[in-house]
């Protein structure tokens, strides 16, 4: 335990990373008991709605998204804070996932980092400036379901606020204190091989699955290494990653089918539809007739937020007062600041913490981080535009 009284940001933090809410990522294989967002919604609708905001569930019943709002007469604009509600899964964590140790001016555990700080951040920013009437801008806050996977909660926001459209948003990631504006995009794509079962006497008599879909895990990595020779000057090269993979059904079955599902990060000019074509053309360039691509989908578009959009200037004026680097960045990471702006609400992403320490297997955040994103928050919500 610390020795120090906790803040309200490093308490909520602890609470928050204390209920699971893992995405199931479309696995069947994880344990119920913490998988869903929905008691971590739960216990945000009720801890706003102490603080006197309208808030509500909003999407999926057993997956939803949070929408609260604050307003006050006479604002300058409405902003978006954006937190999402999902963790990814905790295979081969060394640490209790759901246990927020403190120890060496660090919270640990899974979602501490990306990003039940930055949701802590906001809200204890809120609350003090609630609390002393001091609310200068309607704040729309939003933690969003199924941010880690397709942002199937984003969805479900923008139809919930059909009509009304804030001036900008924020997203809360691990970005180090920085104003990052520009991400890559995020498309998956699924590629299946077919093949012929036969007993594993006699193999010569079947087709193996794998063993063709083997050959275009090759294809694709010399894809990846070309991708690496057209570069974006904001954002480098596009990467190409597999994530996983599976096939056959017993150990003396040659296979008659096998799968894997990548990770395409993309860079301005490229989405699913181009990703599609490169993909099969790399098929088709190593003669993988008996390898397909069965799906392929825009899991996040990606951001290029200009320098002089009021959400950029806004927040880069927060830093200034807090003395902290303004300079926006770039990073390699998708968001849902990105999904946002794809439908025209244009934004920044900013939070505490390290995206090299969210997903680990020992996931923490720096308590100074999180507690330095409280104060910039402040700043935002209480200053008008």
């Amino acid at each position: 335990m610390p020795s120090r009284k906790e803040s309200a940001a490093v308490r909520y933090t602890r609470d928050y990373v204390a209920i699971p809410s893992v995405n199931p990522m479309r696995r069947t294989d994880l344990d119920p008991a913490v998988t869903g967002e929905r008691r971590y919604a739960e216990h945000l609708r009720e801890q706003l709605r102490a603080l006197g905001l309208d808030a509500e569930l909003v999407g999926d019943a057993a997956r939803p998204s949070l929408v609260a709002e604050a307003r006050v007469a006479d604002a300058g604009e409405t902003i978006l804070v954006a937190s999402h509600l999902d963790t990814v899964p905790v295979d081969g964590m060394e640490i209790d996932p759901f246990d927020p140790r403190v120890a060496g001016g660090r919270i640990f555990g899974r979602g501490s980092c990306d990003t039940k700080s930055g949701m802590a951040a906001v809200i204890s920013a809120l609350e003090r400036v609630l609390a002393h009437k001091r609310l200068r801008r309607n704040v729309i806050l939003v933690g969003e379901a199924d941010e880690e996977l397709g942002s199937t909660g984003v969805r479900d926001v923008v139809a919930h606020l059909a009509g009304q459209r804030p001036d900008w948003v924020i997203a809360t990631e691990p970005t180090e204190l920085r104003c990052v504006t520009r991400h890559k995009g995020i498309v998956h794509a699924q590629l299946r091989a077919t093949g012929v079962a036969c007993h594993s006497s006699e193999p010569q008599r079947g087709k193996s699955a794998v063993t063709a879909l083997a050959r275009a895990v090759l294809a694709l990595e010399e894809l990846a290494a070309e991708l690496g020779t057209h570069v974006d000057p904001n954002l480098g090269a596009g990467t190409l990653s597999v994530g996983r993979i599976g096939g056959g059904s017993a150990t003396n079955i040659v296979p008659d089918d096998a799968w894997l599902i990548l990770d395409r990060r993309c860079i301005p000019g490229e989405d699913d539809v181009s990703v599609r074509a490169e993909l099969e053309g790399a098929l088709a360039k190593h003669d993988l007739p008996d390898v397909r691509v069965e799906w392929c989908t825009l899991e996040k578009a990606l951001l290029a937020t200009p320098a002089d959009d009021p959400s950029v200037l806004a927040l880069q004026a927060a830093l200034a007062q807090a003395g902290l680097e303004t300079a926006t960045a770039g990073v390699a990471f998708g968001t849902d600041a990105g999904e946002f702006s794809a439908r025209g609400w244009p934004g920044v992403v900013f939070g505490p913490g390290s995206i090299a320490q969210a997903h680990t297997k020992d996931e923490w955040v720096a308590i100074e981080e999180v507690e330095t994103a409280s104060s910039i928050f402040e700043t935002l919500f209480s200053t008008r535009s």
